[in-house]
């Protein structure tokens, strides 16, 4: 690179330089062999700070974010040497981001219902080219998560982008909720913190009314679980949907009920919904009572491992619980969050497949997902063929899907393809 550039330097090795070739944005602390000053003024790389990225020979790779504490070492943010790292680049990132949205997700609503965009992820990290950077919208109100040193500094100027951006297509927000609660913040060298950003007016209350599929949900974005909901869901939760009329349906880990209220809405004779977590439970509940759905929809706290064999095993038990089912929904909570506990992972996802389809009658259907990166698409289908094996029944594929597109998959960078969802008729 011939032009001097205002940014500190990081010497890389080879193997990084290929990685970030490849379209992956990250360099891990191995990879960096040194730091430099900016040629321009001499200035060191602070935590936190843009650093241009070169390959040992010299070869200019990209600048990103310096991360000091994580082994992750620096985040890519761009690749094109003519940006300059400042607030119009985060403007046009944010533009660039909402416009996604509108594109993918505004377009798909159902007849009488607002664009999805109500109720979306307008910001997701490196897919969009905001490494650690999370911002959900739930109606007028949006929820972050900071997971970098680099992002949290940018704070200020990453969350006005996004207001311009929203506020530009003409879309109000009246308040910002931070989520910075994640473990994963320690690693960076950040305290665990969440509230009301001060940037805007403060609202009475961290609960919000949130309208997805044409259903009403009531989410308490201060305590349930990442932002208060799993917008990746939206499209799979409607094809559950769309399988439902007159079926007697059992969703398991049910969080908040939302494939539960869209298997009731879409004409189940009966919902059965079932998680560990009482205040998933009542929060499920309240949210059938608000949708008018409640007189066809039961709620049983209960561990699904625990649950599902319970009812193999006792036909009484399975009759009161509205059985026996002819859909069941399986949506567990990341079994794997590394590399190294992945085989133990696909024992659960066989084990809870195997369950959930010994319950299931010739016919009957099965949608069956899994939220982590590490349990690729090919090891949960490998785990559910095993289970349909040893359950003794053949499976035919009805669909196949993936996270909704405004939690975008950036090729080049695996982690980003996280959720992988199978529906199945068992024959």
């Amino acid at each position: 690179m011939k032009q001097a550039r205002p940014y500190p330097r990081a010497i890389v090795t080879r193997k990084a330089a290929r990685s970030l070739a490849s379209g992956h944005p990250w360099v891990f602390e191995g990879e960096v062999l040194r730091l430099e000053p900016a040629q321009t003024d001499g200035r060191d790389a602070r935590n936190g700070d843009v650093v241009d990225i070169f390959e040992e020979n010299g070869t200019w790779q990209g600048a990103g974010l310096l991360s000091e504490q994580s082994k992750i070492r620096v985040r890519m943010v761009t690749r094109n040497a003519n940006d300059r790292v400042d607030d119009a680049f985060w403007r046009r990132r944010a533009q660039w981001a909402w416009q996604h949205r509108r594109a993918t997700m505004g377009t798909r609503a159902l007849p009488g219902c607002p664009p999805d965009t109500n109720a979306c992820r307008v910001v997701f990290s490196e897919a969009d080219g905001f490494p650690g950077l999370v911002v959900d919208r739930y109606e007028n109100v949006l929820v972050t998560q900071v997971g970098t040193v680099g992002m949290d500094r940018l704070r200020p100027v990453v969350y006005r982008a996004v207001l311009d951006a929203l506020s530009a297509d003409g879309e109000k927000i009246d308040a910002i909720f931070e989520r910075n609660d994640s473990p994963a913040r320690a690693k960076e060298g950040l305290p665990l913190v969440k509230g009301w950003w001060d940037g805007l007016p403060t609202p009475d209350s961290p609960r919000v009314l949130v309208r997805e599929n044409g259903l009403s949900f009531d989410l308490d974005i201060e305590n349930s679980q990442k932002t208060g909901f799993f917008l990746d869901q939206k499209y799979n939760r409607r094809a559950v949907r769309e399988l439902s009329a007159g079926r007697r349906v059992l969703d398991c880990f049910c969080h908040v009920g939302p494939f539960g209220l869209n298997a009731a809405a879409g004409g189940a004779e009966l919902v059965r919904c079932v998680d560990v977590s009482h205040t998933a439970i009542e929060l499920a509940h309240e949210n059938a009572r608000i949708n008018g759905l409640d007189e066809r929809m039961g709620f049983t706290c209960a561990n699904v491992l625990d649950y599902l064999p319970e009812l193999r095993s006792d036909r009484s038990r399975l009759r009161e619980e509205g059985g026996p089912f002819d859909l069941i929904v399986l949506d567990p909570p990341a079994f794997t969050k590394s590399r190294g506990t992945v085989s133990h992972a696909a024992r659960g996802y066989r084990e809870i497949n195997y369950e959930a389809l010994r319950l299931l009658p010739r016919g009957g259907y099965l949608a069956t997902c899994s939220c982590s990166h590490f349990m690729t698409r090919d090891l949960l289908a490998k785990a559910v063929a095993e289970a349909a094996h040893q359950a003794g029944v053949q499976l035919k594929q009805v669909e196949e899907r993936q996270q909704a597109p405004d939690h975008p998959i950036l090729w080049g960078f695996p982690e980003s393809h996280y959720l992988d969802f199978f529906v199945f008729q068992v024959v």
